[in-house]
């Protein structure tokens, strides 16, 4: 449904389908005056007399408006009264001809979306805080939403479908989020939604149709340059479409699992700790066995399945195909052509020597049918099952899998670990050029002090607005280590509930988990991760002079102008005695 354009307005539009009612009784009230006024009367003498304009005037408006009393001059004549008979069928008609419009007038679809949109644009143009412009309100979207709302970031949805519009206010957000059911690739409807706002910090394009997602990228890319855009394209063709001038994160669920397949065959721990940082904020992990290394099946070579072939081919995985079309003329694997969700296909592909098996079709059932059938066949298998529909949900979690790959999840994780935490894309990065002892050591450490929730993971940069204390505090030249920062301002005998894993310089030198005595500077960036209260506790004593003072140094600084007055002239005389 396409919203009014920007000329156009609720009033308007109202006054033009009112035109027709307004102008009948208008005609009305004019041929009942005039006919008044004509119509002979007697005064109290017994003379013709005849009704001024404004008595005539006078007397239809209370008799129009059915309101019914009123004085007159004189009593009126029998002409008089049959002319008034026929003013009073008149009105009524007039009366009942506007009504039954302005009842037409409501129920009228194109009103109210009218008047949504005005609704919806003037809460997006009194928005004041920073706030994410979500295309596509759908499972991922949702995510995205919830995630947001948890993390106390504001967002603005655009959804073509009106049963997903309705449905936002129905969740129990913290905060309103302002939602125009209209479509995403009309560069007007990004606009209204507040894509050239001052306060937008981000437009996400998460629509199911990438040729959608593809408009928005442009629109974002032109309207709005400075404002990073987060788009899914789930085909090589329209990602390179995107990158080709110049998005700056593109999102392929495909072929982001694949690149996690192959970090967890060759580095499981460094698997598991990127999926732990990534995780929805508020959930909680379970490690899941490593893959096993052996003979691979994959059932389903689509678009997903073909990124898999390549990963597990690359990765060195003896790997056996089936699909129920013919192979190609030079498969780069082993074929078997039939029905995965049947025992003679996965018979003939090994199914009991396999160490794993991938259900990769773009059918849930299918996909649901071909692991319990392959389990049943051989229970130590590694199961990796591809679920696409949200509502089939209930059906997965009863089956034992090792994976579940939902495409909607992985593109909220990195969603929300791009646009939250920008540090944590260079760490992941980091990290999995560290060895697999490493990664396993610092997994390690951290689920043991954090456990297996997902920890909050956060970004501070050092400057006068995200650490005004600590900052001035640098400035004058006061050393200090990162370990001194790690206490709590309520006691500085407790350790905070945090730890730093990167920190980053503007002369693009990367730390990854920096030791303890290292030095801050101003601008420094650090990525920590821990509890949200420790998260709390530390923008605090970074931001607070009198935290950081007595963090730093174990002085409890009075607090109010008159009382560090006070302090201060005590201290001078004390230097001076």
């Amino acid at each position: 449904m396409m919203p009014l354009l920007r000329h156009q307005s609720v009033f308007f539009l109202i006054m033009r389908r009112m035109r027709p009612p307004f102008i009948l009784l208008i005609a009305i009230i004019a041929i009942s005056v005039m006919g008044l006024t004509l119509a002979p009367g007697v005064d109290e003498n017994g003379k013709t007399a005849y009704l001024s304009f404004f008595h005539a005037l006078y007397f239809i408006s209370y008799t129009a408006t059915t309101i019914g009393f009123g004085e007159i001059p004189y009593a009126f004549s029998d002409q008089q009264r049959l002319w008034v008979l026929v003013c009073i069928y008149l009105s009524v008609i007039g009366w009942a001809y506007t009504v039954g419009t302005v009842f037409a007038l409501l129920a009228d679809r194109n009103l109210q979306q009218a008047i949504r949109t005005q609704s919806f644009m003037r809460a997006v143009r009194n928005l004041r805080e920073p706030f994410y412009l979500v295309c596509g309100f759908g499972e991922t979207g949702r995510l995205i939403c919830d995630a947001l709302d948890r993390l106390g970031f504001r967002a603005v949805v655009i959804e073509q479908d009106e049963t997903k519009v309705g449905e936002i206010e129905l969740h129990g957000y913290h905060a309103d989020i302002p939602a125009l059911c209209a479509d995403a690739r009309n560069p007007e409807n990004l606009k209204f939604a507040g894509l050239t706002h001052r306060s937008c910090i981000g437009v996400i394009a998460l629509t199911n149709d990438d040729s959608a997602n593809l408009a928005i990228a442009i629109a974002a890319r032109l309207l709005a340059p400075k404002i990073p855009a987060l788009c899914r394209a789930e085909s090589a063709e329209t990602a390179a479409n995107m990158a080709s001038f110049g998005t700056r994160h593109i999102i392929n669920p495909f072929e982001k699992f694949s690149e996690y397949l192959a970090l967890a065959l060759h580095a499981p721990a460094a698997w598991h700790l990127l999926t732990w940082l990534t995780g929805v904020p508020g959930t909680t992990m379970e490690r899941q066995r490593d893959p096993p290394h052996g003979e691979w099946i994959l059932c389903g070579h689509g678009r997903f399945g073909r990124m898999l072939a390549h990963v597990l081919e690359r990765e060195g995985v003896p790997l056996t195909i089936i699909d129920r079309n013919a192979p190609p003329s030079a498969p780069s694997a082993r074929w078997v052509q039939g029905e995965g969700t049947g025992a003679p296909a996965l018979e003939a592909a090994g199914v009991r020597r396999a160490a794993g098996i991938v259900a990769a079709t773009a059918n849930d059932v299918d996909n649901l049918s071909t692991v319990v059938t392959a389990r049943e066949l051989n229970p130590r298998l590694f199961v990796i099952l591809r679920q696409n529909h949200f509502a089939n949900n209930s059906l997965f979690e009863a089956f034992d899998y090792d994976v579940n790959v939902v495409p909607s999840r992985i593109i909220a994780h990195e969603c929300l670990a791009i646009l939250t935490t920008p540090l944590l894309v260079p760490f992941l990065e980091d990290m999995k050029r560290h060895n697999e002892d490493w990664c396993d050591r610092l997994l390690g450490r951290l689920t043991d002090r954090f456990g297996w929730r997902v920890p909050t993971v956060w970004s501070e940069r050092i400057n006068l607005s995200r650490a005004p204390a600590l900052h001035r505090k640098l400035m004058k030249g006061a050393t200090i280590e990162l370990r001194a920062l790690l206490k709590s301002p309520s006691n500085r005998d407790d350790e905070l509930a945090c730890e730093i894993l990167l920190l980053r310089r503007d002369d693009d030198d990367h730390v990854l988990t920096p030791e303890g005595d290292t030095e801050l500077r101003p601008g420094d960036e650090l990525l920590l991760v821990g509890t949200a209260e420790a998260q709390r506790e530390f923008s605090l004593l970074i931001s607070n002079d009198h935290a950081l003072v007595y963090v730093l140094t174990g002085t409890d600084l009075p607090g109010g102008w008159i009382w560090e007055r006070l302090s201060r002239n005590r201290a001078a005389r004390r230097e001076t005695a």
